[in-house]
């Protein structure tokens, strides 16, 4: 059927009420699945936050009930990281909506931080127990060296005490044998033996030495000048009967000791003079003259001398 000039098609009119009604109908679906979405977005993080409270009221539970527990977990393994809730950390918004199930920036450093701050943890605890095995290495060595100072000077005084008590006892042994010496020397001084006798006459009433007598007192006193250990005994013997004889012996005892020690230079102390008058002596026979005489007799002590050499 042909349409007329100025009279618009319906199959136009349709085509275009058509493509309007379609636009409405998706534009409504799209609204109709963005509430949907913001309205699951809103409940899932009601949802979450529930949980995370409630996963968060139990541990608190826990640690109260084992307070010995907490001060032991200082040092524990690290805990498998869990999510606190559905956002994790993020922001609730649709952006993080979209992205949230991606690992970003955050994301890694909120995993990687923990472990960061155990590994710091243990760099202090490596250095702390460097620092105290250190101080007890040195410690430990002061307390070698003062152990081996004082052990070496104990050793010095040890040896000072052992080199003094072979001093004590050296000086011990030699004065015991200086002990024993003297005691020996002491012992034999006053034995004594006749080493020789010279007999001196004299005239009656005289006291003068002849030449012979002097003679004879030389021979005896000349070996003497380099001996010790000897005495002289000088005897006098005279005629007649009481004082007056005694008195006699004594005048020529005392002319023999007198030339002995003027002439040779023997010592008064080593003289011993005895005026016997016309007293007989033991062991030897009477001797009867009309003058006087005198006996000399020299001891030694040989002994004596040995020891001391």
């Amino acid at each position: 059927m042909p349409y007329l000039a100025g009279v618009e098609r319906p199959v136009c009119h349709s085509e275009k009420g058509r493509k309007m009604k379609n636009n409405r109908i998706l534009m409504t679906v799209f609204r109709s699945l963005l509430f949907t979405a913001l309205f699951g977005a809103l409940a899932l993080t009601g949802f979450a936050q529930q949980t995370s409270s409630n996963a968060n009221a139990q541990p608190a539970a826990t640690g109260a009930q084992s307070p010995a527990s907490q001060s032991t977990s200082d040092l524990e393994p690290l805990p498998a990281p869990t999510p606190k809730d559905f956002w994790d950390g993020d922001d609730p918004n649709l952006v993080n909506l979209v992205t949230h199930p991606f690992a970003n920036k955050k994301y890694v450093q909120r995993q990687v931080a923990p472990i960061r701050d155990r590994l710091n943890e243990l760099d202090e605890l490596t250095t702390e127990n460097g620092n105290h095995i250190k101080d007890v290495d040195a410690r430990a060595q002061r307390g070698i060296q003062l152990a081996s100072e004082k052990s070496s000077l104990a050793d010095q005084h040890a040896s000072d005490a052992a080199s003094r008590a072979q001093l004590a006892q050296t000086a011990a042994t030699q004065a015991s044998t200086r002990v024993s010496t003297e005691e020996q020397v002491v012992g034999n001084l006053d034995k004594y033996q006749g080493s020789g006798q010279t007999e001196i006459r004299f005239r009656a009433g005289q006291t003068v030495l002849s030449k012979a007598s002097k003679d004879a007192l030389d021979e005896m006193a000349a070996p003497l000048k380099v001996e010790r250990n000897y005495i002289i005994e000088v005897r006098g013997f005279s005629a007649g009967h009481g004082q007056a004889a005694i008195a006699s012996s004594q005048k020529m005892a005392d002319s023999v000791v007198r030339y002995l020690v003027l002439n040779h230079q023997i010592p008064v102390y080593r003289i011993y003079v005895m005026s016997l008058g016309n007293a007989p002596v033991e062991g030897t026979a009477a001797k009867h003259s009309s003058g006087g005489r005198v006996e000399v007799n020299l001891m030694k002590n040989d002994l004596v001398g040995s020891v001391q050499h």
